[in-house]
């Protein structure tokens, strides 16, 4: 009797097996974090990240989640973050797509750059953004060579990046500032 029930088991386990039903929590691939539709975002999700709307839809998933971050984090930020947020998004949405693969290129070797190289880099921008608005204009229109400026040149704002990016001359030692969505 004992060995009637065992086969009857073995054989439920074999069917079972067989028809899949154990075979999908077995064999499923882990799948990327899928990330919501410009559409099935909050209504307020979708008024902090309005200036990239148009882009949503296209971003990496990663890319997604992280400005799904930030959007969570913006209403408990003052009002001075909240409005840098905005102009980044916007000064991002601008971007041609060759700029923003600059851009990225530029932060990743800031990353790379030792911690030393790095603060040296900060404390350039930070005395680049006190400069006087005629004085970042003249830098801009400068005829300084890309090679006389420090090799991750780019501001906040994206005028110069955008010149940056079109070969033009860029600021004096300015570091990337990171996208709001990387």
């Amino acid at each position: 009797m004992a060995r009637r029930l065992y086969a009857g088991i073995t054989l439920a386990l074999c069917l079972l097996v067989q028809s899949g039903a154990f075979a999908a929590p077995v064999f499923a691939a882990p799948q990327e974090d899928r990330q919501p539709a410009w559409i099935e975002l909050s209504a307020e999700q979708q008024q902090i990240l309005a200036p990239i709307s148009g882009d949503w839809d296209s971003m990496p998933a990663i890319q997604r989640k992280r400005l799904l971050g930030v959007a969570q984090r913006y209403p408990k930020m003052k009002a001075q973050e909240q409005q840098r947020i905005q102009r980044r998004l916007k000064a991002w949405s601008e971007l041609t797509p060759e700029q923003r693969a600059l851009a990225r290129k530029k932060y990743e070797k800031l990353k790379k750059l030792p911690p030393e190289k790095r603060q040296e880099v900060k404390k350039k921008w930070q005395e680049y953004q006190q400069l006087p608005e005629e004085k970042k204009e003249q830098l801009r229109r400068s005829k300084v060579s890309p090679e006389k400026t420090a090799p991750l040149a780019m501001p906040a704002q994206h005028a110069p990046a955008q010149e940056a990016a079109k070969g033009g001359p860029a600021p004096v030692a300015t570091p990337p500032s990171p996208p709001a969505a990387n």
